[in-house]
């Protein structure tokens, strides 16, 4: 199957100029069509369907601008780059008022036509992928996700409105691993005025300390050696949205220098740039460290806390809500019933004592991923503590009851069992053994262990 090719359409009068275009631009691959009048352009652009457009400034049946305008109620993000006679300055600037990408001047230059067609056609690109981007994530993102009817998460909840749906720029998230700050993050986002435009997340801990300051604040052409292209930073791409700031603590000072900068100023450089960018963003920074006591230990800015500090937010363990234990369990069943097209109907009554027994000190991740877990192996209509991790077996505490449900070991013996649970989680890996780890709560090795115990390795 062949990609088609680009559409270039060129509106203008001049017989000449049409030819000269045409020849460089199919010289460079682009399908290109013509149009020597205002309305032959549009209705040119009606059956071509162009990817984008040069339109002379002086047309015999119209203004070049008028035809933009024309161009810009129907096709929004189409790039139109206008040609334009030296120095008619006055024209160019009303045409970049009604929407034009870029100008360019007559006679025209081979080198400023092919940059200037390129940079509108990659603009243009990064402007799809960041709406088709956009619709994904408010189709991923589901108010109902947030289950918690404890009153220590009703009243954060209510906290969690009042904040998006304030003008704070900065929010700080405070909880311990598997709490649920990224959730919160959307929904603060989400429940704001910038729903309609970006929510951008990067990990802060996951990205190597030389490209983090690139991803966040972008850089220049040539900024250093493998820079070939300008590149727009999360932080750029984020205007008039949301950026969420995971793992916050593991930045470096120099980098926290710089964001602090940029907090208290909405402005910021790109790597080997000069000039000042003005942004508007909120920025929601989330971490499972205590950051006050990075802080006496020298390991995080206290300037940077203090900005940061301002609207903070602190998320209760799930052992904090036990009451919220078994309404997760039943969403997270819901979920994978429809995920792995199952019908589970929930847990067995001793299974439910496992859990409001259990400590959970990963929280709702590792609920979640207790219950994913189970629904892979479960063949019954509710899951059994068979097929839970064995941890969740162990008491919470030595004051905490052994459940009289406790299961027995069944009708498999426990290598039998073992060899069972192994071979279906490789199955549902479909043979990628990293994959099975994960499900099964094991590390790689440890599953290369008992592969090799059963025959398998």
């Amino acid at each position: 199957m062949t990609m088609r090719r680009t559409r270039i359409l060129i509106i203008d009068d001049d017989r000449l100029i049409r030819w000269s275009l045409r020849q460089k631009l199919e010289a460079l691959a682009y399908d290109v069509s013509e149009a020597e009048t205002g309305a032959a352009g549009l209705r040119a652009a009606q059956d071509l369907a162009p990817d984008l457009v040069l339109l002379d400034m002086k047309l015999p049946d119209a203004k070049g601008t008028d035809i933009l305008e024309e161009l810009r109620k129907s096709w929004p993000d189409l790039p139109v780059v206008m040609i334009t006679a030296f120095g008619v300055i006055e024209d160019v600037v009303t045409a970049m008022r009604r929407g034009a990408y870029d100008f360019i001047a007559k006679p025209l230059e081979d080198a400023k036509l092919q940059n200037t067609i390129r940079h509108a056609l990659e603009a243009a690109a990064l402007k799809k992928k960041i709406a088709a981007y956009r619709e994904i994530e408010q189709k991923k993102f589901v108010p109902d996700q947030i289950i918690g009817q404890t009153p220590v998460m009703v009243q954060l909840l209510g906290m969690v409105r009042k904040i998006a749906e304030s003008e704070a720029s900065i929010v700080l998230l405070q909880g311990e691993s598997g709490t649920g700050k990224d959730l919160i993050a959307q929904t603060i986002h989400h429940w704001s005025r910038r729903r309609e435009a970006l929510f951008l997340a990067i990990n802060c801990s996951a990205i190597p300390e030389n490209l983090l300051e690139s991803e966040l604040f972008g850089y220049e052409k040539g900024a250093f050696t493998d820079a070939k292209h300008q590149k727009r930073g999360l932080v750029e791409l984020a205007d008039e949205g949301t950026l969420f700031l995971d793992e916050i603590s593991s930045l470096s000072l120099p980098l926290q220098a710089k964001l602090l900068r940029f907090l208290e100023t909405n402005t910021f450089k790109r790597v080997g740039g000069l000039r000042d960018i003005d942004v508007d963003l909120r920025v929601i920074a989330a971490t499972n460290q205590d950051l006050e006591r990075l802080c006496r230990e020298e390991k995080f800015r206290k300037d940077l806390f203090y900005r940061l500090n301002v609207c903070p937010v602190n998320l209760p363990s799930l052992s904090e809500r036990k009451d919220d234990i078994l309404p997760l369990a039943g969403y997270f069943i819901a979920h994978y019933n429809k995920k792995f097209n199952k019908n589970i109907q929930g847990l067995e009554k001793s299974a439910e004592k496992l859990f409001l027994h259990y400590a959970w000190p990963g929280n709702v991740r590792e609920l979640k991923n207790a219950i994913e877990r189970a629904m892979i192996f479960e063949e019954d209509a509710f899951i059994s503590p068979q097929y839970l991790p064995i941890r969740l077996n162990e008491p919470a505490s030595s004051a905490s009851p052994p459940s009289s449900d406790a299961p027995s070991a069944g009708s498999l013996s426990l290598p039998e069992a073992e060899k069972k649970m192994v071979v279906q989680a490789l199955r549902q890996a479909r043979g990628n053994k990293s994959e099975a780890a994960r499900l099964l709560g094991i590390s790689r090795d440890t599953l290369r262990y008992k592969l090799k115990k059963i025959n398998l390795g």
